[in-house]
């Protein structure tokens, strides 16, 4: 299985924080798979101007053929003005229609207001499900005051992250399943 983990924001340190976290505790797990970690602040992308994925060359090809190989993908990103970042939005607008596809999607948010904990629902998923992402029906919500010192803490925090990895690998393996179960009734 190929997994990836995307911190998807170009600014701050608080999505990135929670993502090596996750990464790490998805390496402690899984450490048979294939594990992917891309940070956009590391890479250099640009805007999205309809072209093929594949015709932008250099770190966007990396990334988006990275997106595009993976079976399980991590999105983690924080809420800018009641919204995704526009880095994270460049991506999806990179990524051809029916990108995430047979692909299981989850999401950890990092926000600095609870009054901001709907936003996944009513601004990430509705373009994943554009893309055609399977997603995880739960995220988790990290909020400013979970960071002390730069470190993620709180017992619940870490709870809340080992249950996201939990619930996108099993229902990434139910929709592999039920996918072959289904492709194997047409007989090819």
């Amino acid at each position: 299985m190929n997994i990836l983990v995307l911190s998807g924001s170009n600014a701050g340190n608080k999505t990135r924080t929670a993502t090596t976290l996750l990464k790490e505790k998805l390496k402690a797990q899984y450490s048979g798979e294939t594990i992917n970690y891309i940070n956009l602040q590391d890479v250099d992308l640009p805007f999205a101007d309809g072209r093929n994925y594949l015709d932008y060359g250099g770190d966007a090809t990396d990334v988006l053929t990275t997106i595009m190989d993976a079976d399980v993908i991590f999105i983690g990103s924080p809420i800018f003005q009641a919204s995704m970042p526009a880095a994270l939005k460049n991506i999806f607008d990179l990524l051809p229609q029916n990108a995430l596809e047979g692909k299981t999607v989850s999401m950890l948010i990092t926000a600095g207001s609870d009054k901001h904990f709907l936003i996944p629902e009513y601004n990430y998923k509705p373009v994943l499900s554009y893309l055609k992402a399977n997603i995880v029906p739960r995220y988790v919500f990290i909020l400013d005051t979970n960071f002390i010192e730069g470190e993620l803490q709180g017992d619940d925090v870490h709870l809340r992250l080992d249950r996201l990895i939990d619930d996108t690998m099993v229902l990434s393996e139910t929709f592999k399943e039920v996918t072959a179960k289904k492709e194997a009734q047409f007989g090819f």
